[in-house]
């Protein structure tokens, strides 16, 4: 059950709170360089002490922040194991395999293509945006030179790549995040995302195709010294994709994401003993830790790209996923969300201006925060109840805030993404934003399908009774 409000204000009461914790996280974030963590319990600080002042007692706040962190329990369990499968992917070299076939598809004719498709499917294997643009993302930005190609161009292709990887893939922190704070099933949010996410992936192809012979033929000597590097690691085996396979395979029979992935870390173990032999205590460290390739290898940019994973490389999302659900069910309970709401409840009574008031409420927390994560969690938390209303299926919602809140944050010069590719590019923002094609085609798309009613699931109204 949701929280429920403890008391009621004014809209305009609710807007003036909701402006002081926006500033706040916004100026320490921003301002002061502060991780969001500090942030969230800077703001969360702040509500108590309203509460208070309203006569609440810190045992019903305290109640009610628990409340909001149930909603999104199943992503914090749900992190754990992906932690574990990141892990034992890497080791059985299912993501180092597919990383050295991908390689074979860089082509110097078609440069950014290549870039683009590459970081797609890497993205895709290693669930992280930001791993993506800091290893292969670097190394595409130096061949640029070598292929004669348009930095910006080329920055714009892998951005769009990494996050095409960042908000499609079962790794992805921000993925399962959508996916569970608005309580459905990872794969099936995977899958409805499909709509919006193919036709604006096969869109970038077409726009890089137009920029493509502007480069020359080069050497690919860089791309042979990674391919070298990945097979000097040990882990490049054909058979070793064969856990990718099972996962997909039980994701498209629609078996719940922690079986498929019991599952997918299961078939990765058993590969990795068919050409390693760690021993149990090397086991749990990697599981626990991440895999890291042994020190006596040579690895150069691929070693960085290979220490991935473990259960411990989650706690940082999961301690920003329960501070966040806790302010949102402060929110709630301090009657801030519902007044706002109540606020413009009576113009949302289509689909289409729902999902474009949820959009917009992603995308303004991205340009006032910058943080990815907020945008999902307080726009997934905040208007769950009005697609409950309109009996929109809660996929809509997902496919919405990941559309508006996870790729359009590396579009943002202050955010945390915008920050941390620009700098690992060398490539300013403003630069590579014109060439971002598929960041904002997802936006673009997720506004037409939402006013247009394509693609928009809805709730039977007997159903939903009957369930209930």
């Amino acid at each position: 059950m949701p929280p429920k409000p403890l008391t009621q204000i004014s809209a305009k009461l609710a807007f003036i709170i909701s402006a002081i914790v926006i500033a706040i996280m916004g100026i320490t974030m921003i301002g002061f360089g502060w991780v969001p963590h500090l942030s969230l319990i800077l703001a969360i600080c702040v509500l108590l002490a309203i509460g208070m002042t309203k006569g609440l007692s810190f045992n019903d706040m305290q109640a009610q922040m628990a409340s909001g962190v149930m909603r999104g329990i199943g992503a914090i369990y749900l992190f754990f194991f992906i932690g574990l499968m990141v892990a034992a992917l890497m080791m059985s070299g299912a993501i180092p395999t597919l990383m050295y076939f991908g390689f074979q598809l860089i082509s110097p004719e078609y440069y950014y293509i290549s870039a683009f498709i590459l970081t797609s499917i890497i993205g895709i294997a290693l669930g992280s945006s930001l791993t993506t643009a800091a290893t292969l993302g670097v190394a595409f930005i130096g061949m640029s030179n070598a292929f004669d190609a348009n930095v910006a161009i080329a920055a714009g292709a892998v951005v769009s790549g990494a996050f095409f990887g960042d908000k499609m893939s079962p790794l992805s922190d921000t993925c399962t995040i959508a996916s569970s704070v608005v309580g459905i099933d990872l794969f099936e949010h995977i899958r409805n995302m499909m709509y919006t996410t193919v036709p604006a992936w096969i869109l970038t192809v077409i726009l890089f195709w137009i920029f493509s012979g502007q480069t020359v033929s080069a050497d690919l000597s860089q791309v042979t010294i990674l391919q070298g590097q990945l097979i000097d690691s040990g882990l490049v085996h054909g058979y070793s994709v064969q856990p990718f396979v099972i996962l997909v395979g039980l994701a498209l029979f629609r078996v719940n994401a922690i079986y498929t992935i019991i599952c997918t870390i299961a078939a990765a173990l058993i590969i990795t003993y068919m050409h390693s032999s760690p021993s149990f205590g090397q086991l749990g460290g990697y599981l626990f830790a991440g895999y890291v390739p042994a020190e006596s290898l040579e690895l150069g940019e691929v070693g960085g790209m290979l220490s991935r994973g473990g259960v411990q490389s989650m706690f940082f999302t999961q301690a920003i996923v329960i501070l966040a659900l806790s302010l949102g069910g402060l929110l709630t309970a301090l009657g801030i969300l519902p007044a706002l709401l109540s606020g413009i409840k009576d113009t949302l009574t289509t689909s289409g201006r729902a999902i474009f008031a949820a959009a917009m409420s992603a995308l303004s927390i991205n340009v006032l925060i910058g943080e990815q994560y907020l945008s999902i969690l307080l726009s997934g938390t905040a208007f769950r109840s009005t697609f409950e209303r309109l009996h929109l299926h809660p996929k809509n919602l997902s496919r919405t805030i990941e559309d508006a809140g996870t790729v359009i944050n590396p579009l943002v010069p202050w955010s945390v993404c915008g920050v941390f590719i620009s700098q690992a590019l060398g490539v300013p923002v403003l630069d590579y934003l014109p060439y971002a094609f598929f960041c904002y085609l997802s936006l673009l798309l997720t506004l037409v399908f939402g006013f247009t009613g394509l693609t928009i699931s809805r709730v039977d109204k007997e159903a939903k009774v009957v369930e209930a």
